[in-house]
C-alpha cells in the first residue's frame, strides 16, 4: 500500500486525509503542517458559509457533492453541537443610511460584486413559505425604515458552520484512526529511487531541528496560499509555476444581546454593501456568535511563515465600526483576525495531478494509484464550502477509484 504525505493540515488537507483513511491503512498517511499554530489562517478564520449551487459551471458538481457531504457528516457526528453546523436562510440587505454611495469593493468571490450576487436569482415573494422566510429576517440586524432586505436562498441550499471547530473535529478523527500528524514541521526535499520515482520526503521538526525521511510514493500539496511556494521549493528543477495568489481579509467575531443562537432559532447569512467601499458578510452562528468580514486587501504580501498574521490596525478599526453600524454598539468582541485565502487568476480551484514531465529532470512517480504528486489549492472564498467534496475527490483520484464529482474543469493548463 502506497504511503501518502499530505502537506498542509488545513481544511483541505484534513478532508483529504480523512477520506484517504477510509480506504487505506491510516498509518500510511502523514499530515505535515509548518505553521506554529494549527488553523491560524483561512481554515480557522473563515466564515464557514456553505452553498449548494452558488458556483461557476466548473464547480457545480463539486459544490453539490460537498454540500451533501457536509450535511451527511453533521448528521452522523452531531455536527450542530460539535462544529455548529446549521441550515441557513440567506439575505441581501441594502441599508438606506449609506454615507458614501453604493460602491462595492473587492469581495470574496470576484472583483466588483458581493458574494450574494452569485446566488441563484429568486423571484419576488409575497406569500407561501418563502414569504415566511422573508418575514423571519434577522432581528439582530440593526435596521431602520427605508432599508431593503431580500431573500436570496433558503435552508434547502445554504448552511453554515464554525470552520475552526470542524477542523478540530476532522483532525481528532484522523488521529483516532491512526493518521500521523507532524507539527510544526516542514517538508524540505523529495527523493527518488533508482528508477527515478518518488520514494520519500524529508521533514524537519521546527522545535528540535531533527530531520526525518518519510518513505512515500504520493505527495499531496494542500498548503493554501503557500502551495505554489511549496511546490517550487520541493521541485526546484521543474518548469511549472503554480498560479496561486492570496487574498488577505479581516474578520471579527462578536456577541450581541439580540442573538442567542439557541435550539429553535434560525441561523442567517446576510450580505450587504458599505459606503466606504467594501461588502460586509455576516453569519449568525449556533451558540450566539456573529461573524463579520468582507474587507479584503488584495495587495498585502503573503508572509514567509505560514499561518497567523497580525491584523492591520486601521483596517480592523473599519471592520469594528461596520459591526457597530450594522449590529449595534453594544457588542462583545470575541475574536479579531486576518487570514490569507488562496486564489487563482481564473477564479476556480486547482485540483491536479502533476505529470512527471513537469516535476523536473530525474524525478517521476509510480504509475496510476501507486504514486503521484497532486496540487490542491485556490479555493478562494469557497474553501470551507468545497472542503469535504474536494477531499473525497482527491482521495478517490489518488487511490484510483471512480470520482464522485466532475473536476475536469479544475486542472492546470500544462503544456
Amino acid at each position: 500500500m502506497s504511503s501518502t504525505v499530505v502537506i498542509g493540515a488545513g481544511i483541505i488537507g484534513l478532508s483529504t486525509a480523512y477520506y484517504l483513511s477510509d480506504h487505506q491503512p491510516p498509518s500510511t498517511i502523514h499530515l505535515v503542517e509548518s505553521s506554529p499554530e494549527l488553523f491560524s489562517s483561512a481554515s480557522g478564520y473563515a466564515g464557514g458559509f456553505l452553498a449548494k449551487d452558488w458556483f461557476k459551471s466548473q464547480l457545480l458538481s463539486l459544490g453539490a457533492l460537498s454540500f451533501e457531504l457536509h450535511k451527511k457528516l453533521a448528521a452522523a457526528h452531531s455536527g450542530r453541537e460539535k462544529w455548529h453546523y446549521s441550515p441557513t436562510t440567506s439575505f441581501n440587505y441594502a441599508p438606506s443610511r449609506q454615507d458614501g454611495g453604493q460602491k462595492r469593493g473587492d469581495d470574496w468571490l470576484r472583483h466588483g460584486t458581493s458574494r450574494a450576487q452569485a446566488a441563484p436569482t429568486e423571484p419576488e415573494v409575497t406569500d407561501g413559505d418563502d414569504a415566511k422566510d422573508l418575514a423571519a429576517a434577522p432581528s439582530w440586524l440593526r435596521r431602520i425604515p427605508g432599508d431593503h432586505i431580500e431573500l436570496t436562498s433558503t435552508e434547502e441550499t445554504t448552511a453554515q458552520l464554525d470552520p475552526l471547530l470542524l477542523c478540530r473535529f476532522l483532525l481528532e478523527e484522523c488521529r483516532k484512526r491512526g493518521v500521523k500528524l507532524h507539527h510544526p514541521a516542514t517538508v524540505t526535499s523529495v527523493s527518488a529511487d533508482l528508477r527515478g520515482e518518488l520514494s520519500s520526503v524529508r521533514i524537519v521538526d521546527a522545535g528540535s531541528g531533527a530531520e526525518t525521511d518519510l518513505p512515500c510514493t504520493r505527495v499531496i500539496i494542500a498548503a493554501g496560499a503557500w502551495s505554489g511556494r511549496v511546490f517550487r521549493e520541493l521541485f526546484r528543477l521543474s518548469d511549472l509555476e503554480i498560479p496561486v495568489g492570496s487574498l488577505a481579509g479581516h474578520s471579527v467575531v462578536v456577541r450581541s444581546p439580540r442573538w442567542k443562537g439557541e435550539e429553535g432559532e434560525r441561523c442567517h447569512a446576510v450580505y450587504t454593501t458599505h459606503g466606504k467601499g467594501f461588502s460586509p458578510e455576516m453569519y449568525a452562528r449556533v451558540g450566539g456568535e456573529i461573524y463579520l468580514a468582507g474587507l479584503n486587501l488584495g495587495v498585502m504580501p503573503l508572509p514567509r511563515v505560514t499561518g497567523k498574521a497580525p491584523v492591520v490596525g486601521e483596517d480592523m478599526e473599519r471592520v469594528r465600526e461596520t459591526a457597530d453600524m450594522l449590529l449595534g454598539d453594544d457588542l462583545e468582541i470575541v475574536r479579531e483576525g486576518l487570514c490569507f485565502r488562496p486564489v487563482t487568476p481564473w477564479g476556480v480551484p486547482i485540483i491536479e495531478r502533476i505529470t512527471d514531465e513537469h516535476l523536473g529532470p530525474g524525478m517521476g512517480t509510480r504509475a496510476g494509484a501507486d504514486g503521484g504528486v497532486y496540487v490542491v489549492t485556490g479555493h478562494g472564498p469557497w474553501g470551507i464550502a468545497l472542503s469535504l467534496g474536494t477531499g473525497l475527490v482527491v482521495a478517490e483520484w489518488a487511490q484510483g477509484r471512480p470520482l464522485s464529482a466532475d473536476v475536469s474543469g479544475l486542472g492546470l493548463k500544462m503544456t
